[in-house]
């Protein structure tokens, strides 16, 4: 990356302080543009949900792999639901989606309740695996919350058999004017595909492992007995483990690391199968060169940019992001090793930047935070509209789920200090309820931008990419109007 006519900043930058020039480009469609990383990680989208409790869960690791990313299971679930979690990801299948599943004699109540768990806005009803109907939110409607699903399932259900090409499946939907149907795979509920997701299936390639199977990270803090955690971790079949705490630059992270990279090498032995190691967070060439050196492959960068962090208003310290991530993307770039953009993307042009700097993924929380696949119950505010509660891993909430195993004093004590909001409410976007509906919007902005640099891939765009610097007014003028001034 290059600054526009070799104007150097004299401050720190953040994503709003900066745009990008078009260069000459012979990359003429975004189909063109291939968005696979080299980290390791097996991802073909650089784009990772962060460990966040109210984000990153069993449905959203399913489906962003599907897509090509990856989700980091956060440091504070316990190791049997990370297990599961493991498990039931890589069990899902890489074109069809896992199916809400209810019985004939489950309740209309409790059916409602589980629909909004998935995008596709239905629950299939099954007996010993086998479908019997479907239902939707519609089908629910004016209905007594206690009535069973049989007396009010479609119950003329349209199926497609297993095996087919995504475009088979569309075409077959498209036909019949349906928008969702169960996979069957001789008389056995396999899945449901949906006309989008069978689109979407000729776009996005999944991201798995060397079995072909969905990737999925887990998070282990610097507490405690590491290598046990790490181990464990491990064991349950994690492709990436993340060294996580909020100030990675820190004696006890540099000690953490080398037990975790020991702990990773040894499962290596064992298993033919080496797992990356992430870790941070920093801001500093200097803190990525420590990191890398103890032991880490990926450096994550960001310190107080995140939607719900408090930590730069409560105590000063952080930086810029865009700054933050071009000069610790060099310093790593310098040890053949990587970076992740942590945090404060809210459009598209945000992920692309983060790119164009070096970074070699983006990790994104509270933008994924609204949508179905997250692990938050779905809610309706007074004004009718859809959200999900969201809350920072530093805040009050967080912490006492940390520390609920912990003395009276010790835990009363710790919960004095926080940092990041405890509750926040995020709407789901009625357009994009979905995380799917967010992937597609994201990458078709970062994949016109590579064509703008003339890129084809990551390393091109970072190498090709032009940035200017504006002024607030600068940035106010690229946004778009809702209405007429």
């Amino acid at each position: 990356m290059k600054f526009l006519n070799d104007l150097e900043p004299a401050h720190d930058l953040t994503y709003n302080d900066v745009f990008m020039a078009p260069g000459r480009s012979d990359v003429t469609s975004r189909f063109d543009v291939d968005l696979s990383t080299s980290d390791g990680t097996g991802t073909t989208l650089p784009l990772v949900v962060s460990n966040m409790t109210a984000v990153s869960g069993r449905r959203m690791a399913e489906t962003i792999a599907r897509r090509g990313g990856i989700a980091i299971i956060p440091q504070d679930i316990p190791i049997d639901v990370v297990a599961d979690t493991v498990a039931r990801v890589k069990a899902a299948h890489t074109l069809y989606e896992t199916p809400v599943t209810v019985t004939p004699s489950t309740t209309i109540g409790e059916t409602l309740s589980l629909i909004p768990k998935r995008a596709h806005g239905a629950a299939v009803v099954v007996q010993d695996s086998r479908p019997l109907g479907i239902v939707t939110e519609r089908d629910g409607a004016e209905v007594d919350r206690f009535t069973q699903v049989r007396d009010v399932m479609a119950d003329d259900l349209f199926t497609v058999r297993a095996g087919l090409d995504p475009r088979e499946y569309f075409n077959l939907l498209a036909t019949s004017h349906i928008a969702a149907a169960p996979v069957i795979d001789g008389d056995v509920l396999a899945g449901v595909v949906t006309r989008k997701g069978a689109l979407r299936s000729t776009i996005y390639e999944p991201a798995v492992d060397p079995q072909g199977r969905l990737v999925i990270g887990a998070a282990v803090g610097i507490n405690g007995d590491v290598r046990a955690k790490a181990e464990a971790l491990l064991e349950v079949g994690i492709d990436v483990l993340v060294v996580d705490t909020a100030h990675g630059h820190q004696g006890k992270m540099i000690d953490a690391l080398p037990v975790v990279r020991a702990a990773r090498d040894s499962h290596a032995e064992r298993t033919g199968r080496r797992v990356p190691v992430a870790a941070g967070n920093v801001v500093t060439a200097e803190g990525t060169r420590d990191l890398i050196a103890a032991g880490a492959d990926i450096v994550k960068v960001g310190v107080g940019p995140g939607a719900m962090c408090t930590t730069r208003m409560m105590t000063g310290v952080g930086r810029p992001q865009f700054s933050a991530v071009l000069d610790c993307a060099a310093a790593a770039a310098e040890q053949g090793a990587y970076v992740w953009a942590d945090g404060g993307v809210r459009y598209p042009r945000d992920v692309a930047l983060a790119l164009a700097a070096g970074a070699g993924s983006v990790m994104i929380g509270s933008w994924f935070a609204g949508t179905h696949e997250s692990p938050g119950d779905l809610r309706v505010g007074a004004d009718g509209r859809e959200y999900k509660e969201s809350f920072g891993m530093a805040s009050a909430r967080a912490v006492a789920n940390r520390t609920k195993d912990a003395a009276g004093f010790e835990k009363a004590r710790m919960a004095l200090f926080e940092e990041g909001i405890s509750t926040s409410r995020m709407f789901l976007d009625p357009e994009r309820p979905g995380v799917e509906d967010l992937l597609d919007a994201i990458t078709a902005g970062v994949r016109s931008s590579f064509t703008y640099a003339g890129a084809a891939s990551l390393s091109q765009f970072a190498e090709r990419a032009t940035v200017g610097l504006q002024s607030s007014a600068g940035y106010d003028e690229g946004r778009p109007l809702h209405s007429s001034w």
